[in-house]
């Protein structure tokens, strides 16, 4: 009886979880099963469909070779890679916003919802005052006075309206947004536009009246701020080895940062990009090797992958940061002739040069107060606040207090939040260049994700395609792994 009655109450509950495991096996065990096998396979659209039926043939390996050859398939990892280079400046938005928010304390005072809701009441009836085909006097009226509300009610309800506003962008439908900004970035009538070109004008003036201080004096500071920062992150990099923080894999990761815009750098002055990798790479095997071999005065007791964590969060704030200040190195010398015609904004959409950044500009506005934003705030919360009465007893002072007691403590949160940002950058990107771009202009847009709709529903090669997105699953694998196997240390890591 008592086995009965166990197997009865095991098909009770498999009845209720059917549903559930019919949706699974029919949605998603079954068609990545499909598409395992169809990876290995020339599955073509155009060859087998209801009017031609051509045998399918198992091709083995060969989709996965015909990508490292395949032109464009590079290019639109590239495309990808760069997208991502806004991640660092969306993370140290959304810390910000966090210690902003976080910074807003004393306790909430009850009558602040009321007030605010006055205010509110006090412009919608300015509003109707003013009825239809308001003057624009008006609508800056209206604007400042939606503007009081919103720091009246931020202040008084303890920052619960700056969270909410923050976090606004993440449930807004996607495409909507997109389609906004493509309206913000219209060439001729965005806003973005209209309010760049009297600021442009003035620069054009500047580096007209002054050429010498563009041409040498721009080149020669982001220089120096390039080598400033190198040899910054070289002496940490010597100092976290010698206390043993940083294992072997820390000191080549970290080597690695400086060397990336380095070799990007050799290719734009001209040199090949295999000759551009191959230079970057002995730099970084050169400064790596300088490190390691230096005997540790506080013994060699530290694991090969110690302090890696850290390391590939700082490489990914180090990169674009170094980029910025090689731009201005390539840049700076032909400002003066560019300036002769006046510098005009850029047609944001439909420019090669400024397609990408525009769209990483309108990503890094969405991330800032997303879930990393909320991130942070738990990470802040979590923060023993016997640390920062340690140090105020110490007479530590405000960037000391974050250097040493913020940011180290948030290190698991910023890893966490850099590898789930790389392995969003590299799933992502679809919808935006859809529905902005269409992959354009001259394919500077298009991802990874976007080439594997292209080959498998544009193009009909689904086998072709299949391949791809399978190679783009074992990055997101290797990452998830990265992040399982680093992301939960602890802070003092």
């Amino acid at each position: 009886m008592k086995v009965q009655s166990a197997r009865r109450r095991c098909l009770v509950g498999v009845a209720f979880l059917l549903p559930n495991i019919a949706g699974f096996c029919a949605f998603t065990l079954i068609p990545l099963a499909l598409s395992f096998m169809m990876a290995f396979t020339d599955w073509d659209f155009l060859r087998r469909n209801v009017f031609r039926h051509d045998p399918l043939q198992w091709v083995g390996l060969g989709n996965f070779t015909r990508l490292l050859v395949d032109t464009q398939f590079w290019r639109d990892l590239g495309n990808t890679c760069f997208l991502m280079i806004g991640l660092p400046f969306a993370i140290a938005g959304s810390l910000g916003a966090a210690l902003l928010l976080n910074r807003i304390g004393g306790r909430r005072c009850r009558t602040g919802p009321a007030l605010a809701a006055a205010t509110l009441v006090l412009a919608a009836s300015g509003l109707v005052l003013l009825r239809g085909g308001m003057p624009e006097t008006g609508v800056w009226f209206l604007f400042g006075v939606l503007a009081a509300t919103v720091l009246l009610a931020g202040v008084l309800t303890r920052g619960s309206v700056y969270r909410t506003l923050f976090y606004l962008p993440h449930f807004t439908a996607g495409v909507a947004t997109y389609v906004l900004w493509k309206k913000l970035y219209h060439p001729t009538s965005g806003p973005i536009n209209l309010a760049l070109n009297p600021l442009l004008d003035q620069v054009s003036s500047a580096v007209r009246f002054m050429p010498g201080l563009f041409s040498i004096g721009l080149p020669l500071a982001g220089a120096a701020g390039a080598l400033t920062l190198v040899a910054w992150h070289l002496l940490r990099l010597r100092r976290r080895w010698d206390d043993s923080e940083a294992g072997i894999s820390a000191i080549v990761t970290g080597s690695l940062g400086p060397a990336i815009p380095l070799g990007f750098l050799l290719a734009r002055l001209g040199l090949p990009g295999a000759a551009s990798a191959a230079v970057a790479l002995a730099a970084a095997a050169l400064a790596a090797a300088l490190i390691s071999r230096r005997p540790r005065p506080w013994g060699p007791k530290c694991a090969a992958d110690a302090g890696l964590g850290l390391e590939v969060a700082l490489a990914l704030a180090l990169i674009p940061l170094l980029a910025i200040l090689l731009a201005c190195v390539v840049i700076g010398p032909s400002l003066p002739a560019r300036a002769q015609a006046g510098f005009e904004a850029p047609d944001w959409l439909g420019d090669y040069g400024s397609a990408k950044p525009a769209l990483m500009i309108m990503a890094m506005w969405a991330a800032i107060g997303s879930n990393n934003m909320i991130l942070y705030l738990a990470g802040l919360s979590n923060i023993p606040q016997e640390l920062y009465e340690a140090a105020d007893m110490d007479g530590a002072s405000p960037r000391q207090r974050f250097w040493n007691i913020t940011w180290p403590q948030l290190a698991p949160v910023t890893f966490f939040i850099a590898v789930m940002g790389v392995i969003e950058g590299l799933q992502g990107g679809f919808e935006m260049a859809r529905t902005m771009t269409a992959g354009g202009p001259a394919g500077s847009t298009t991802t990874l994700s976007y080439f594997v709709y292209t080959e498998g529903f544009e193009t009909g090669r689904l086998g072709y395609a299949a391949a791809v997105a399978w190679v783009l699953f074992a990055l997101v694998f290797v990452l998830s792994l990265l992040n399982f196997r680093y992301g939960n240390r602890n802070a003092n890591d």
